[in-house]
């Protein structure tokens, strides 16, 4: 699995759903510096 695609993804999905990263870190509850990590490709852990 790709990380740099697997984020486009992630991203491209949440800004369709208009949500902000904070918003879908509340949600997984993860933090949004996750979120930000997934889609940034750094990390998928």
């Amino acid at each position: 699995m790709d990380a740099k695609v697997t984020g486009c993804f992630i991203a491209q999905l949440r800004k369709e759903l208009g949500l902000t990263q904070k918003e879908l870190a509340e949600k997984l509850e993860v933090t949004d510096k996750a979120i930000s990590r997934w889609e940034t490709g750094v990390s998928l852990r």
